[in-house]
């Protein structure tokens, strides 16, 4: 490993000394495993910190991205109890590691799915995995925070769908940090091959009894091979203390379809990057998100949706539901390159305002390449319908909770988009744990 001098670049706990610690009990692990890994923190380290003249970083809160105080604690609290709203997990990581597993159905493992840790395709799958693996470059603002992901990521799932397969239920894969300070690198891959099928939920959580403060640098790698429908859920319930990254990078090929929906729930400061590439006629990707967002929370999302190739669509929703003084910024662009005619994308930004002080920040953009193409933007802000609050509080419900019902109304649009009515009920049980 190359030696790197400590530099303003190399910010908080994550010092060459401290990256070497990490290396250290994985010297097991194949060459170019860690040569990934290697590389990735020298661009950690050479990457300049984000600053206010960054479009990439308008609106969003610079001045508070320090690590300072956040470490990695592999280690598994003892009788660490974690609640599982969307069913029995398959995998669960507390602090990096796996600390669960529960073995897949024996009529999938014989037609090929795969549901293994990325330590185990790592040595077992390494094709697929070297393939597929934040192989698509970060294009939002956040590749020193990428690169920092890449270089201490421990674990995570890889999820695999031979052609043809179509998996029932959903696959669950639940992520937890505990104790004071922690950092976690949550990592989920998915590949959906040819005409597969195949839903899966990442949640994620804090699992201490009192909120503690962490560090979350999270991302997920969707592929959806010819003709595979997948299905992804990401539901974000890290402490109100924790600093939060999640990248999310989606392949769509020919007359693929993915639908993503990512709730936003916790974090005192969350970056959410997607990237959505429609690389073959026929591709279809559906972007959702719903945030709850109060307290002096800050919820930046940045969208990039990339038409490659001809007749493709997407359709881009995200709604947010802001109280006391937290603040949302949306900032999208759709890209149609010079060949994707006949492209039909949609991108859509709403805000529901529940407070006076309350700050709602939106940036849709269009940069089109084709002149046979249907692209739409938009954004709005808009308050409660006092009428409709009077309605219900002259019929004895209070003001909270008409407010509720009304967030509720706000977000059924997005989660009446899911097929299956128990994802939406477990989502909706977790919103209701914000009122």
């Amino acid at each position: 490993m190359s030696t790197l001098t400590e530099s303003t670049s190399v910010i908080g706990a994550f010092t060459p000394e401290i990256f070497a610690a990490h290396l250290g009990p994985q010297e097991a692990a194949p060459a170019w495993w860690l040569g990934r890994k290697r590389a990735a923190y020298e661009k950690f380290a050479s990457f300049p910190l984000p600053k206010r003249t960054d479009e990439s970083w308008r609106f969003s809160g610079i001045g508070t991205l320090t690590l300072d105080g956040f470490r990695v604690q592999p280690a598994v609290a003892n009788g660490l109890s974690i609640d599982a709203p969307f069913g029995p997990p398959a995998l669960t990581f507390v602090n990096n590691a796996i600390a669960a597993r529960t073995a897949s159905p024996p009529e999938l493992a014989t037609r090929g799915v795969i549901v293994t840790t990325l330590a185990d395709a790592a040595v077992r799958h390494a094709g697929l995995l070297r393939a597929h693996f934040m192989a698509q470059p970060q294009k939002l603002g956040s590749e020193k925070f990428a690169s920092l992901h890449t270089a201490f990521m421990h674990d995570g799932a890889f999820i695999y769908i031979p052609r043809g397969v179509e998996v029932s239920a959903p696959l669950v894969v639940t992520h937890a940090a505990t104790g004071d300070g922690t950092a976690v690198f949550p990592h989920t891959l998915v590949i959906a091959e040819e005409n597969s099928k195949v839903t899966v939920v990442d949640y994620f959580l804090s699992a201490d009894e009192e909120p503690l403060p962490h560090f979350a640098c999270g991302a997920n790698d969707l592929y959806a091979g010819h003709g595979a429908q997948l299905t992804y859920i990401g539901a974000q319930h890290w402490s109100v203390d924790t600093l939060s990254f999640q990248f999310n990078s989606t392949v769509v090929r020919r007359d693929a379809r993915v639908q993503s929906l990512n709730l936003h729930l916790g974090g005192r400061q969350a970056r959410h990057e997607s990237l959505s590439q429609l690389q073959a006629p026929g591709a279809f990707s559906e972007m959702l998100a719903l945030t709850v967002a109060d307290g002096a929370q800050e919820f930046d999302q940045r969208t990039l949706q990339i038409h490659q190739a001809p007749n493709t669509k997407s359709d881009l929703l995200y709604k947010n539901a802001l109280r006391d003084r937290a603040r949302t910024i949306f900032s999208g662009l759709i890209i149609v390159d010079p060949d994707a005619q006949k492209t039909d994308a949609y991108q859509s930004n709403r805000n529901l305002m529940l407070s006076e002080e309350a700050e709602a920040n939106s940036l849709p953009g269009l940069e089109i390449q084709a002149n046979d193409v249907r692209c739409t933007h938009g954004a709005t802000s808009s308050r409660i319908d006092p009428e409709q609050e009077f309605y219900l509080q002259s019929r004895g419900i209070s003001k909270e909770a008409a407010d509720e019902l009304l967030t509720f109304g706000f977000f059924e649009e997005v989660l009446n988009r899911l097929a299956s009515h128990e994802l939406h009920a477990a989502l909706s049980g977790l919103i209701q744990t914000r009122f």
